[in-house]
């Protein structure tokens, strides 16, 4: 499988503090923000790995993550010279798609969930056998995004983008595990009256298919669309007490590499050394030293 982070955007709800920078390489606590949806993709067993982001902002991702040799991983980059639409994805990364299953995540989504490396190697599975995952969370404020209606049974059976009249509370979040007919799909999609190709309608074709399945997040669970100051101050927040509850260094990039075994103890300690001493890496060595 595939994995795609579509990092682009202006995002101008978050100016001044993104007129020198992308939105994606904001901090969320001790990370970056796109640290998040890296480490999702890794904890999925996804290696091979394409970003997509602006003209201006594409070399300061190549500067932070480099080709990802040093995390045991493969990444490309890709350039989206207009946001048209989060679909527009699966065309720019045809090439690197080559018919293979996809998972594409929004570089501005972020998640937890105390069964989230299940849910994600679950979907994977499926997306590799045939069958598509979207997953969907609770909110409060369902007319902003893709909403989710479900019959008696709770199968899905609809999704509309940005209903004055929602069906449901239940909006569909930035995560998509798709099958290998993702690009093919992409091509069929015509331009919303926004202009964009719309991720809803491509969810929308594997529904009709029935070859999608809507995975509700537990209320348990969290989920971010870190686009707004009041949203990402939030996250932030979220993320220190998650922190500081669970030993266990979360949403880290180079510890998923050390612990699934991309990495060696050698590369891990070059890459901590490296870094210096500061939250990100103090949480790894305290958790091993604990554990070891």
């Amino acid at each position: 499988m595939k994995g795609i982070i579509l990092a682009g955007g202006s995002g101008t709800r978050l100016y001044p503090l993104t007129l020198v920078t992308s939105k994606q390489l904001l901090p969320v606590y001790d990370k970056p923000m796109i640290y998040y949806s890296l480490a999702v993709l890794m904890q999925s067993n996804i290696k091979d790995i394409l970003i997509i982001s602006t003209p201006q902002d594409t070399p300061r991702f190549e500067t932070l993550l480099k080709d990802g040799k040093e995390l045991g991983i493969h990444i490309e980059y890709a350039v989206q010279e207009r946001p048209d639409g989060i679909a527009q994805a699966f065309l720019i990364g045809e090439k690197f798609i080559n018919n293979e299953s996809t998972c594409l995540i929004l570089g501005d989504n972020l998640f937890f969930d105390p069964n989230l490396s299940d849910l994600l190697i679950n979907a994977k599975n499926n997306a590799e056998k045939g069958f598509s995952t979207v997953f969907a969370h609770k909110v409060v404020d369902p007319q902003r995004f893709g909403v989710v209606e479900f019959d008696k049974n709770n199968k899905a059976i609809s999704i509309e983008e940005k209903p004055i009249r929602p069906k449901s509370d239940y909006a569909v979040t930035g995560l998509y595990f798709y099958n290998k007919d993702v690009t093919k799909y992409a091509k069929d999609l015509k331009p919303s009256k926004r202009g964009e190709l719309e991720i809803t309608d491509l969810n929308n074709i594997y529904l009709k298919n029935n070859s999608l399945c809507v995975e509700t997040l537990d209320t348990d669970s969290f989920w971010f669309d870190a686009g707004t100051v009041d949203s990402l101050n939030y996250a932030g927040n979220i993320m220190r007490k998650i922190y500081n509850s669970v030993e266990k260094p979360m949403f880290s990039p180079l510890f998923i590499a050390f612990e699934k075994g991309w990495i060696d103890e050698k590369q891990l300690n070059n890459e901590l050394k490296k870094l210096g001493k500061n939250l990100y890496t103090e949480k790894i060595i305290k958790y091993l030293l604990e554990s070891s």
